[in-house]
């Protein structure tokens, strides 16, 4: 069968493609927390209520990825990711004659990120079906986009917004975002021979039912929507922290690139550590997480450039480290068969988290007048989540000698499974 003993040439284009898409849709994410505080000063607003433009897009990065990966499934990923780069564009166009703040939340918060959506989850699963053998070094290489362009933007947008202020900046984002329908294009379609859309299956209203009643998915979810109402305050209020210590738009935009840096090798290095048989994946998660979340306390003793750059590093480097192993660690808990329609209403729940935690932290910055609770707020997000996570069966199970740590699920099944993703880093 056409890419499963071999990949295709054109593989290798399509690793391209999703490359950028990763990278303009997270590096886009990380250059709108740059321009929040422009946002902020221009329209008069305090932190709490400019926090809901990022959080919005964020918000509906998640919400949108079940859809994106429905749509793609039935449509193809081409013509849906094209669809979302049209959208993350307009989003950002229309975003740049905004009068109000209230337009910005419509048109970057929701169009925008509805865009991101479209993009991002069809894009992975075009590289998953192209490279079903290597698919973790393909999948890997495509989100280091995130990285690559993240580094790029974080000391060009400053220089964007003294040059042309936040709208030229948002117009010059949307030519950018413009471009992801020009990577979609080169998502070609992988024939498959006697493969067509399947319908969804008569029993799947009752799996989402099932998992309703499942404890430990709901404590699973639970403990990402804790996760998540803290991993994405540094994305939205880093720069205005680094701003509030004393550093210019310049040096703030220098912390964001090197945190993006961070994200980067934080995820190859916790996929390469989750590999080895030592430890459940679950327990690496835990560890990760915890990790994270010590470093979102100790932020705020960052009051000089040069140790704010460190604690971002530390930040950075956890944080990305979680992206990886959260949609895995979905396998131990629910198991396979159950595994898609978990993921899918998982990312609805975590975008609650997602969705309140960055203007809750704003609202903390505008009642105490500094970031400093915000930012231990957040980490004792990350920290109540990771304790969820010590409640699930699965944390303590002994991980097989051949390394896999997902019981009762044949290694066949997980090679050819098509995990959809979402930003948790801007990440995703």
């Amino acid at each position: 069968m056409v890419g499963v003993s071999s990949t295709p040439r054109w593989g290798w284009a399509v690793v391209g493609g999703a490359f950028l898409q990763a990278g303009l849709v997270f590096g886009g994410l990380r250059a709108l927390g740059l321009c929040l505080g422009a946002l902020g000063g221009s329209f008069g607003a305090q932190a709490g209520a400019v926090a809901w433009v990022g959080s919005a897009a964020i918000a509906s990065l998640q919400l949108g990825g079940p859809l994106g990966s429905a749509l793609s499934t039935r449509y193809g990923a081409r013509p849906i990711v094209m669809a979302g780069g049209f959208l993350a564009g307009m989003g950002f166009l229309l975003g740049a004659f905004a009068t109000r703040l209230s337009h910005l939340y419509l048109s970057v918060g929701l169009l925008a990120g509805l865009g991101w959506a479209l993009v991002f989850t069809p894009s992975l699963g075009a590289v998953s079906r192209y490279f079903p053998t290597r698919r973790a070094m393909a999948t890997g290489l495509a989100m280091a986009g995130a990285s690559v362009v993240g580094l790029a933007l974080g000391p060009l947008i400053p220089l964007l917004l003294d040059t042309y202020g936040w709208r030229g900046s948002l117009l010059l984002l949307a030519a950018l975002s413009f471009n992801l329908m020009v990577a979609g294009a080169l998502l070609r379609p992988l024939d498959v021979p006697n493969e067509s859309p399947r319908p969804l299956p008569p029993h799947s209203q009752a799996g989402l039912c099932e998992l309703l009643r499942h404890g430990p998915f709901l404590r699973y979810a639970l403990a990402f929507v804790l996760v998540d109402a803290g991993y994405y305050v540094p994305h939205v209020h880093g720069p205005a922290r680094a701003q509030e210590v004393g550093c210019d738009e310049h040096h703030a935009g220098l912390v964001m690139a090197v945190t993006a840096v961070a994200d980067g090798i934080g995820r190859v290095v916790a996929g390469l550590l989750a590999a080895r048989p030592t430890a459940s994946l679950l327990r690496h998660l835990f560890a990760w997480s915890v990790l994270t979340g010590l470093a979102l306390l100790l932020l705020p003793l960052g009051t000089t450039f040069g140790g704010l750059t460190a604690l971002a590093l530390a930040y950075g480097f956890c944080a990305g480290a979680i992206v990886p192993l959260q949609f895995t660690g979905v396998a131990e808990v629910v198991g396979a068969g159950r595994l898609l329609h978990a993921i899918g209403l998982m990312q609805m729940f975590e975008s609650i988290g997602s969705l309140l935690g960055a203007p809750f932290a704003g609202w903390l910055r505008d009642l105490t007048g500094d970031f400093k609770v915000s930012f231990l707020a957040a980490g004792a997000f990350l920290l109540a989540g990771s304790l969820l996570i010590l409640t699930l069966p699965s944390f303590f199970r002994t991980p097989r000698s051949d390394g896999s740590a997902v019981e009762g699920v044949p290694d066949s099944v997980s090679k050819g499974l098509e995990l959809p993703s979402v930003p948790l880093s801007p990440s995703n």
